[in-house]
């Protein structure tokens, strides 16, 4: 299953790949690139949106100062 997260205004699209999880930049051309994000493998994905809070929260402005989970009907 594959997730999507505002964090702090970038796209970060994550998906597990057998084991682990992979995370890619969406840019606003649809295309993906990888993030250089190591998330560990035991991360629920309850909690994706607080470990990406946490790891970039230095990137929060004060008009995107949030990490929300972009619904799926959202993400076109």
């Amino acid at each position: 299953m594959r997730y999507r997260f505002n964090v702090f205004g970038r796209i970060i699209a994550i998906e597990r790949v057998g084991d682990e999880w992979a995370a890619h930049l969406s840019g606003n051309d649809g295309k993906r690139r990888p993030a250089g994000l190591a998330i560990p493998s035991d991360v629920p994905p309850t909690e994706l949106a607080q470990y990406l809070y946490d790891i970039y929260h230095e990137s929060a402005t004060r008009t995107n100062g949030d990490v929300f989970e972009i619904a799926p009907s959202q993400d076109a």
